[in-house]
């Protein structure tokens, strides 16, 4: 049972009812079974039920302690007329502007204070015709499910979300780490590529004066050779002729 007297909806009730001292719920020889009727109860259909009968199983009454005293309060059984549907508009958009409800996207306010209008509408429609009246608890039932199943998907796709990301976050580490591993790994590699690439040059230079020096000690020593050569010939041509 709810402490206090309730917010003020916007669904229209009758002047509340003291129907008693305030019981302790935990005390079950204690508790107060009150006038009104079981939440969600339809009357029997032995007999054709009363109208404030099904008005008050459609949208049962408030019950709550205050000052040390139990509050009851019925919904009004006052037919509606054109006065109070503009009033409900009214009041409506008064509320939507005190509670600052979002004009759009998700907004319990919002949610709220419509569901407060539409069970509204529930009462003043089951007062004119309650065949239509019950028809209309379906579909706001239906409406209430739908949103409920909407809802637990959305949980359901946060929660998934949020576990994929702790999983990517997690699996991020592990790739930054191998990352930071191939960088180091590729720096390493390219310091060995760039000393061995000194040392091929190193080496190509030494091998290049070293083939220079040789192929000028080679043309310096054919270059005596052919002198002695040639002398050789000389002289042999020399001997020839003094025989």
């Amino acid at each position: 049972m709810q402490e206090g007297r309730p917010r003020e909806s916007l669904v229209l009730h009758d002047t509340p009812i003291e129907i008693g001292p305030a019981t302790d719920p935990s005390d079950p020889f204690k508790k107060s079974f009150g006038t009104s009727k079981r939440k969600g109860q339809l009357p029997p259909m032995e007999n054709r039920p009363k109208q404030e009968d099904i008005l008050n199983a459609i949208l049962p009454p408030r019950e709550w302690v205050e000052n040390g005293k139990h509050w009851i309060q019925y919904v009004s059984h006052q037919p509606a007329s054109r006065i109070d549907v503009a009033r409900l508009r009214e009041m409506l958009d008064q509320k939507l502007m005190e509670r600052q409800a979002r004009e759009s996207g998700i907004c319990p306010v919002r949610e709220e204070l419509f569901s407060q209008c539409f069970d509204e509408i529930i009462r003043q429609v089951t007062l004119n015709l309650p065949e239509r009246g019950l028809l209309l608890l379906r579909v706001r039932d239906e409406i209430m499910m739908t949103i409920a199943a909407y809802q637990t998907l959305y949980q359901s796709s946060v929660t998934f979300a949020m576990r994929k990301q702790l999983q990517a976050e997690h699996g991020k580490a592990d790739l930054e780490k191998r990352i930071t591993e191939l960088e180091a790994k590729k720096k390493k590699q390219s310091n060995k590529v760039i000393e061995l690439k000194s040392k091929i040059e190193a080496i190509q230079s030494r091998n290049a004066s070293r083939r220079e020096v040789e192929t000028k000690k080679r043309q310096e020593e054919i270059k005596f050779l052919n002198y002695q050569a040639g002398h050789l010939q000389r002289f042999l041509k020399q001997i020839e002729s003094n025989k």
